[in-house]
């Protein structure tokens, strides 16, 4: 996808993370998308393409027949649904609507990502966008026409549905966790942070929306952060290692 007049670089740092949200409704720095988050969707994790869980990949198939032999029916794996980490794909067509997942973006890796409503390539077209830390959910909605990927690993289809063996100790720059398979819910803490550099986020689905954030911060010192069994995800950023108190 073209970037406007001012460059890709440019569009990122316009958008770039460190978002503070101080009260409901507020305007988060991360996304200025206004009126057009309606037009993006971001309904939460039910639109998901029939893909693998959060502990194993998916396995699609179907019972063959041996013709000649008539014996026994055998099941073909599939690979998960995956989708390439670098260039624009066209929602529906190169990509599902549904759950995705990118892990393992280290600190220099430049991954950025963005949903967009059309192929302009302009600011406005962007409903939400992220550069990422380790791990990335994204909720592509039916209604996107263009998911973008750069630098980033590829993209796994996973279930919203699937089960896991949450933690209770995470790193604070691990990126997104999502709560009862990453993370367990309780209150956690993070020590040692400077200059305001840690940035937390609690959010109720994956949209990556203004309205998907339930509260956050940047930090300078110690974080506590109550994590909710209601809440869909925990995102941390620049912070120092949380540790469950309580």
């Amino acid at each position: 996808m073209s970037q406007n007049t001012n460059g890709q670089q440019e569009q990122r740092n316009w958008f770039a993370r460190h978002k503070v949200l101080t009260a409901v409704g507020a305007v988060v720095a991360v996304i200025v998308i206004g009126s057009a988050v309606g037009a993006g969707g971001g309904s939460g994790d039910s639109d998901s393409p029939k893909a693998g869980g959060q502990q194993e990949p998916a396995k699609k198939g179907a019972d063959k027949k041996d013709g000649a032999t008539g014996g026994a029916g055998k099941t073909e794996e599939k690979k998960a649904v995956t989708v390439d980490g670098d260039g624009d794909h066209e929602v529906g067509k190169d990509v599902k609507p549904g759950l995705y997942r990118s892990t393992g973006n280290g600190d220099d890796a430049g991954c950025y990502w963005e949903r967009a409503k059309d192929s302009s390539g302009e600011t406005d077209s962007i409903l939400a966008n992220d550069n990422v830390t380790g791990t990335s959910y994204v909720q592509v909605a039916a209604t996107d026409k263009i998911f973008k990927s750069s630098g980033c690993k590829s993209w796994e289809a996973v279930d919203p549905k699937a089960t896991g063996t949450p933690k209770n100790e995470l790193k604070g720059n691990g990126g997104m966790f999502k709560v009862g398979v990453d993370i367990a819910p309780g209150t956690y803490k993070s020590t040692g942070n400077k200059d305001d550099a840690c940035y937390w986020e609690r959010a109720k689905d994956a949209s990556h929306s203004t309205d998907a954030i339930l509260a956050n911060d940047n930090v300078s010192g110690t974080a506590i952060v109550k994590v909710s069994a209601s809440d869909a995800y925990f995102k941390s950023t620049g912070c120092g290692d949380w540790v469950k108190t309580g």
